[in-house]
């Protein structure tokens, strides 16, 4: 296993366990990008990168991430595929029962992530890399 499937892979154990505080697996000048969904954007920094995901998770509780499947796709760029568990703290909606699916692309250079991409349609993250779907062979 290479260095960087292995940060990633620290990075989502903390993730799997809805703890999201820590990023000092992130260079300071991280592009954080959400790339579809219903707020697509690109921030820059650590600053800009933890206040968009305290927006996000204020709306929720017990979010959480769980790996399902973790591709090295190059010697920089390493694909998590994912799905999302939690319950809106408004609405009660429960992501759990609606299975969604994502992935987020890591990009790490010097054993820091430099680039982040969140996807919420796994689809179009595997289209946009140009991997086949899942379940095409």
């Amino acid at each position: 296993m290479s260095a960087n499937l292995d940060l990633v892979r620290s990075i989502y154990v903390d993730w799997e366990r809805g703890d999201f505080a820590r990023a000092e697996w992130a260079d300071p000048e991280v592009k954080f990008v959400i790339a579809d969904g219903p707020s697509p954007g690109s921030w820059t920094g650590l600053a800009e990168m933890a206040e968009v995901h305290r927006d996000f998770l204020r709306a929720w509780e017990d979010f959480r991430l769980e790996a399902e499947e973790y591709r090295e796709l190059d010697g920089e760029r390493v694909l998590v595929l994912d799905h999302l568990s939690a319950r809106g703290k408004t609405s009660g909606l429960d992501l759990g029962q609606t299975r969604t699916m994502g992935a987020w692309l890591f990009n790490i250079r010097d054993g820091s992530v430099t680039k982040m991409v969140r996807y919420l349609d796994r689809d179009r993250a595997l289209a946009d890399l140009g991997l086949a779907p899942e379940g095409d062979s």
